[in-house]
């Protein structure tokens, strides 16, 4: 499969895990914060290893928003501006899905809302290339 597929197919997964994480944040109740932040976290990651598909890079099989936005960062010094919010939107990838694991409040969730919304629009104006339809 071809480059241009593959990151095709990445930003469209990611794509439909924020508009899951929008939809379950106005519809549910009670609102499930740890989904809607698991979600979060997952649009960020797809959309990190496009972006590494598109430079020809294999993107590791890793959930640390951090590390992927630092192979994302020596391709584009730019990715730079997102690593914090990478780092916090990785405490959402693993944890909440357990019992006992970390308690997710609004507060979170509002976080990773707005966080994903920020690197939706970062990746939108860092890296048009990977996108062919507009902006969800």
């Amino acid at each position: 499969m071809e480059h241009e597929e593959i990151v095709k197919q990445w930003i469209e997964l990611a794509d439909k895990d924020l508009a899951l994480a929008r939809h379950t944040a106005k519809t549910m109740w009670p609102i499930p914060h740890e989904i809607v932040c698991f979600h979060c976290q997952q649009f960020t990651e797809k959309y990190l290893k496009a972006f590494l598909v598109s430079k020809g890079q294999e993107p590791p099989y890793i959930h640390d928003l951090a590390k992927l936005a630092s192979l994302c960062e020596a391709e584009n010094q730019e990715f730079g501006q997102i690593k914090q919010k990478c780092i916090i939107l990785t405490e959402y990838g693993v944890q909440p899905r357990y019992p006992g694991g970390m308690q997710i409040i609004e507060e979170d969730m509002v976080r990773a809302l707005h966080f994903a919304e920020d690197i939706n629009n970062f990746m939108r104006e860092k890296a048009p290339e990977l996108f062919n339809t507009p902006m969800l």
